[in-house]
């Protein structure tokens, strides 16, 4: 997140607020998130929301909680996180999800709504703002999985039931594994140099993606959500 231009954008602002939604049984991760984003945004104020109130805990590591869902406890955040939340919901409920959250955003605020497996070894998101979804991103570790498509079962909610024949999700999955197949004599020079040559192969094939600018421990593939956005 402090590498997606949008998130530090939002974080461009004097005390910015963020809320991590739905951080479960421990808030360890909403600790974790803040110390990455003070890395841009040293002077955030931070803020974990559950819906069930007997997990709110006490402020922690200049970090506070309370008790909130997708109208965020009433507060006007610049970034949300809100990650393994909408999995427990059916996909006709992504939207209206969605449209509070984004309801509730302070003016040039964004939402990071995904997926993660239990280690964040596999994670997807869409990037949200004010005016619905700006993007998709696949996030993996390497050495956790051999081929893009093993991403599938991590989609958000609104892609899952979508990774089939004739939807966007599907075709670009398929042709993320065609290029990652044709990259393979890169393999002998690690994961990620193949993946950066993936990536190169994907955009000779006209898929809009962002070739990051950074190395990363993770290999990353975003794309316009008009490229995966489900067929009606």
């Amino acid at each position: 997140m402090v590498h997606e231009p949008a998130v530090t954008a939002a974080l461009d602002v004097p005390r910015p607020l963020v809320v991590d939604l739905g951080y479960g049984a421990r808030p360890d991760t909403t600790v974790e998130m803040a110390g990455r984003l003070r890395r841009v945004a040293p002077d955030l104020e931070m803020v974990g929301l559950e819906i069930d109130p007997e997990r709110v805990v006490e402020p922690r590591d200049g970090v506070r909680f309370g008790v909130g869902g997708f109208e965020l406890g009433g507060l006007r955040p610049r970034l949300v996180r809100a990650f393994n939340v909408l999995r427990q919901y059916d996909e006709d409920e992504v939207e209206a999800a969605w449209a509070r959250m984004r309801a509730a955003l302070a003016p040039g605020g964004v939402i990071v709504e995904g997926t993660c497996d239990e280690i964040g070894r596999r994670c997807t998101w869409v990037l949200l703002d004010t005016g619905g979804p700006v993007s998709l991103t696949l996030s993996w570790s390497p050495e956790h999985s051999t081929r893009p498509s093993d991403l599938a079962e991590r989609l958000p909610k609104a892609l899952i039931h979508r990774n089939v024949p004739g939807e966007k999700v599907h075709d670009l999955l398929a042709l993320a594994d065609q290029c990652w197949d044709v990259a393979a004599p890169l393999a002998v020079y690690g994961p990620r140099v193949r993946w950066r040559s993936a990536l190169g192969l994907l955009r000779d094939r006209g898929v809009e993606c962002a070739v990051p600018r950074r190395r990363t421990s993770d290999n990353l593939l975003t794309v316009p959500w008009s490229t995966v956005a489900p067929l009606l």
